[in-house]
């Protein structure tokens, strides 16, 4: 399996209308959409609602939806980089969280080389967000992984 080359995406919804983000996937071939989020049913996520989000992709583009909390960060490490804005620092202790949780005994590689994954956040940009985190994180396991923004 470790020969198989593998693309994970990443996308960001804020500053996209339903239109860019939807026609994004279309576009890029996804066919299973993995939300990060910590609270993927907040009010403020609009057309991206986890809820919501699982039944646009499979009625517009035929893509599957999964959220999978494992990805995302605590409330604790959230509240602190709201309150220290140290990136950082946010960053160590995410990467830290994800090997005490060892994220990547619970991901089937061979699965992940079968599908056009694609991991969801809110952040525009991946920068100073933790999809880009859990994909690095990934591909630091996996070494046939290329890591891919769709912005």
């Amino acid at each position: 399996m470790a020969d198989k080359f593998i693309k994970i995406f990443t996308i960001g919804f804020t500053k996209k209308t339903a239109e860019e983000f939807f026609s994004l996937l279309q576009n890029n071939k996804i066919d299973m959409l993995v939300d990060t989020r910590l609270r993927p049913d907040t009010q403020l996520s609009g057309f991206a609602k986890g809820r919501d989000l699982s039944y646009l992709l499979r009625n517009l583009i035929q893509c599957d939806y999964r959220h999978m909390s494992l990805m995302s960060p605590t409330d604790e490490l959230l509240d602190q980089y709201r309150k220290d804005k140290s990136w950082e620092l946010y960053e160590k202790e995410f990467n830290q969280l994800l090997e005490k949780r060892d994220l990547i005994a619970s991901l089937d590689q061979s699965w992940w080389a079968n599908h056009r994954c694609c991991l969801l956040c809110s952040e525009h940009e991946p920068e100073h967000c933790h999809r880009r985190l859990v994909a690095e994180y990934i591909a630091s396991y996996w070494p046939n992984v290329e890591v891919v923004h769709l912005l």
